[in-house]
């Protein structure tokens, strides 16, 4: 049996906005020693941005974070185009599916059975349940990435929700947490980082109102740009270490991988950012 993408993963990948994933940064990072290059946003379902960076690099994992089910209805075209670039950079690729958010897509209707339908036409159409995860925040949608794919990758969450996402998983399944992080030890300059890539869109968004409501936070820690005490769960900061323990606080809490999302104040010197990052995580 071909190895699959979601057995390289390493301990530590890197979230990305895809279409900022330039290939030079892309070997940049697998030199650095992360495992995995997430694409976030909405990449095409063609893939053409994923075999750019595969094709620039030898042994980097690169997932999707997410295609939108909405933006490339048809699971049986983006099947397709999973064969096509598994078949030129086999055990490389984990294809990540999310039914997105109802304040983006106006289609937005019966999300569940909409995922659930798409995801078998996905298995159906040729991807092999462990190069696939699911966009996974609620119970539900949790337990359907248990039972048909390889697992969840939640985004937005704090150590506290990936330890009761492990226990309505199971010991098995892919469990991949996006964590953000800012390696900033002063806190009101870490905050004036953080905030605004948490405020927008995600303080908008009901499932994520939703999914922090469950971990008991108030609509007060939610609203206006999210409580200091909110935006430090959210976003990790301080020292290198301070910033490597709540990313390894993930780990402890049951996840197979922690997919981190570095904020910053520019993007001039990313590269330098990163291999900092690196170093924090002891790469």
């Amino acid at each position: 049996m071909t190895e699959r993408a979601r057995d390289h993963l390493g301990r530590y990948g890197i979230w990305r906005w895809y279409g900022g994933d330039t290939p030079e940064l892309a070997v940049g990072l697998e030199r650095l020693g992360f495992g995995a290059l997430w694409l976030g946003g909405s990449p095409s379902g063609d893939l053409a941005a994923v075999e750019q960076v595969l094709e620039a690099t030898s042994t980097l994992t690169v997932a999707t974070g997410i295609v939108n089910v909405w933006q490339d209805p048809d699971p049986a075209k983006v099947a397709s185009s999973f064969t096509r670039v598994d078949a030129r950079h086999p055990g490389r690729f984990l294809l990540g599916v999310g039914i997105g958010h109802p304040e983006v897509a106006k289609e937005y209707t019966r999300p569940y059975d909409t995922l659930a339908s798409y995801v078998d036409g996905l298995l159906n159409g040729g991807v092999p349940a462990d190069s696939l995860v699911l966009a996974a925040l609620g119970p539900r949608v949790l337990r359907l990435a248990a039972h048909k794919t390889a697992g969840a990758h939640p985004y937005l969450v704090p150590p506290e929700y990936t330890r009761q996402a492990r226990e309505i998983l199971g010991a098995g399944p892919l469990l991949a947490p996006e964590q953000k992080a800012v390696l900033e030890s002063d806190p009101d300059k870490a905050r004036a980082i953080g905030r605004p890539r948490v405020q927008f869109p995600y303080l908008g968004v009901v499932n994520y109102r939703s999914n922090l409501a469950r971990l008991g936070w108030s609509e007060e820690d939610m609203d206006n740009g999210g409580s200091d005490a909110l935006i430090d769960a959210l976003v990790a900061s301080g020292t290198d270490d301070q910033v490597a323990a709540r990313v390894n606080a993930h780990l402890a809490a049951g996840a197979d991988h922690v997919c981190v999302q570095l904020l910053t104040e520019t993007n001039d010197h990313m590269l330098d950012d990163y291999a900092h990052l690196a170093r924090a995580l002891g790469l």
